[in-house]
């Protein structure tokens, strides 16, 4: 089974800027957990490189010896030799090509694992920046741009560049100034070479960039297909998705000429220098320096060093490719949360529940303040609700309460215990919640409701029974084993609500957030989930957030906020008679 563990104690990756540092850091925190693997590779390269130079140097014999008159009895042993270098050559280099992938795969799936792991560590600030188009080609995209250079790296190494000097061992062996000669052009790529690198990694940047908004345009576009039917928006998300489809196609035609012309550039020089060799060892044969062996050995070891060359050139191309998509990863998991929480509670959590305390919390989206001093107590035992215009803060409270954001001013309370100085963990098994528009995934109900967890089927039974949900989930084929579809689309609003609802049941918290979770419903369904929140809410502090004031007016207490601040706290009844901002709000909402 594959290790998909993270590395232990893994290196920081290099900061921006430190870009020549990449396949170092990508050795040190992955291939040093294969590098048994790596080396047998490289070793099985290394000897089928080897073999083009004993191919090479084999010919002179057989010149030289086996064509010449009585050379018979050389014929067999030399022609052994080549179909046994023939043979360790195939040999090899299936083995190692095997190796390599295995190397590959589980390099690259290892990438993904941990990338994952470390996106799910931020918080939501990095989430509101980043769609998930554009993180599904971090994770996805980057990782597998960089599997396959691994392989081209190695081979390179072990098999190329051995074969190379291998060949070039011959050359010189038989004559060092023809080996000079053969070389001649390739002064002439040291300045093309600077130039196309920098260039490829430009090119391959911009390719990642664009790849990623593909990605995130298709994530809009189906997550949203109901909205772009219902507006008439096809062609003009088509149009979008096209435009974007150009400019990759024309970055990866670039990109591609720009890869293409490094073993060109190789392939001139090459004729180059084959050309002076003819010249120079052509005449020597011809006036019988040389012999006819000499020359064939020299000649095929230049021919044989074309191929290795050209790949060795192409792999400068393929390497910037690589190091782009290293670039974005390492960027990536440089990220971190914007957090000060500790990895382990300062505090023991609350026991029971617990009273919930602002005391003078401000936040802020960038410049924008959201709230200003904010300070009040949700009673422990009893439902508060939150109500307010729109922008108030409302949800910013939720965010904070449940650690998705963190205050930039006061203290949040849980009791007596600061929130600050919990673990995110701890933190949120304080908290069930149901949003207006709970997340179902594209699972069986059962795997939303238990979540990963072990939980018997009787406690699913009595969760599903106190949300109102068993009805319909035993009138279904499959029962609870039926799929939720994409997003829950398998089932209406108020059954994905009762299910959110047993969810929440589930977990056992002393604490229930709501945030307009009967908003989007019909009455009949209204009136199934209240009853279900009412029986959940009871013991439980309940923090409610509505728009509705009809829904919170059994509230022990109605918390008004405008601009970030509480303006008017109290109950239905005394806030009405207040004559302010509650009482507007209902005279808009109740107005025949």
């Amino acid at each position: 089974m594959t290790d998909l563990s993270p590395a232990p104690n893994p290196p920081r990756a290099p900061s921006k800027g430190g870009s020549r540092h990449l396949g170092l850091w990508f050795w040190q925190r992955y291939l040093t957990r294969t590098k048994g693997l790596v080396a047998l590779a490289f070793v099985l390269m290394v000897v089928e490189g080897s073999t083009l130079g004993a191919l090479s140097y084999l010919l002179k014999p057989l010149f030289d010896q086996v064509f010449a008159d009585g050379g018979q009895t050389a014929l067999a042993l030399v022609g052994l030799g080549i179909v046994g270098l023939f043979a360790v050559r195939g040999i090899t280099s299936l083995a190692s090509k095997t190796l390599l992938s295995a190397i590959s795969q589980t390099v690259s799936n290892r990438m993904q694992a941990d990338l994952l792991d470390h996106v799910l560590t931020l918080d939501g600030s990095f989430f509101q920046a980043h769609p998930p188009g554009a993180l599904i080609e971090r994770v996805q995209g980057d990782t597998m741009a960089v599997q396959g250079i691994w392989i081209s790296l190695i081979s390179g190494i072990g098999r190329d560049a051995v074969a190379l000097i291998g060949l070039m061992v011959v050359a010189l062996s038989i004559d060092p100034l023809w080996t000079l000669a053969a070389l001649i052009g390739a002064p002439l790529l040291i300045l093309p070479t600077i130039i196309l690198q920098r260039y490829l990694r430009r090119k391959a940047m911009q390719l990642r960039e664009q790849a990623g908004l593909r990605t995130t345009r298709l994530d809009e576009i189906f997550h949203g297909i109901q909205a772009v039917k219902l507006n008439g928006m096809e062609s003009y998300q088509s149009g979008r998705f096209r435009r974007i489809l150009d400019r990759i196609r024309r970055a990866e035609i670039k990109a591609t000429a720009g890869r293409a012309t490094m073993p060109s550039l190789v392939d001139l020089v090459t004729g180059l220098g084959f050309f002076a060799v003819l010249m120079m060892g052509g005449s020597e044969v011809a006036s019988g320096e040389r012999t006819t062996g000499e020359f064939m050995a020299f000649f095929s070891a230049m021919t044989l060093t074309f191929q290795p060359i050209r790949r060795m050139g192409d792999m400068a191309g393929l390497w910037q490719t690589a190091a782009a998509s290293l670039e974005r990863i390492v960027e990536l998991f440089d990220t971190r949360a914007r957090t000060t929480r500790p990895a382990v509670s300062l505090t023991p959590p609350p026991v029971g529940a617990p009273a919930l305390t602002f005391d003078d919390v401000g936040f802020a989206y960038g410049d924008l303040p959201v709230l200003n001093g904010l300070s009040f107590t949700a009673e422990a035992g009893r439902m508060t609700a939150l109500v307010g215009p729109s922008g108030a803060g409302k949800t910013t409270i939720f965010q904070l309460l449940t650690g998705l954001a963190d205050p930039m001013s006061g203290t949040i309370l849980a009791g007596d215990v600061p929130l600050a100085d919990l673990s995110l963990p701890d933190q949120r098994a304080l908290f069930a919640t149901v949003t207006q528009d709970s997340a179902l995934f594209d699972e069986t109900l059962r795997e939303n409701l238990t979540l990963g967890r072990d939980i018997p089927a009787e406690r699913l039974e009595e969760a599903l029974t106190a949300a109102h949900a068993a009805g319909f989930v035993g009138a279904m084929a499959q029962g609870i084993d039926t799929a939720a579809g994409p997003r829950g689309s398998s089932l209406s609003g108020g059954q994905r609500q009762r299910i959110a609802i047993a969810r929440a049941l589930l977990r056992e918290a002393p604490v229930l957030l709501l945030d307009e979770a009967t908003s989007a419903l019909d009455a009949q369904s209204e009136a199934l989930v209240a009853d279900a929140l009412a029986a959940f809410g009871s013991g439980r502090t309940t923090l409610v957030i509505a728009h509705r004031l009809a829904t919170v007016r059994d509230a022990h207490k109605i918390v008004v906020i405008d601009k970030g601040r509480v303006v008017e706290e109290g109950n239905h009844a005394a806030l009405l008679a207040q004559g302010g901002l509650y009482a507007r709000l209902h005279d808009l909402q109740f107005r025949e």
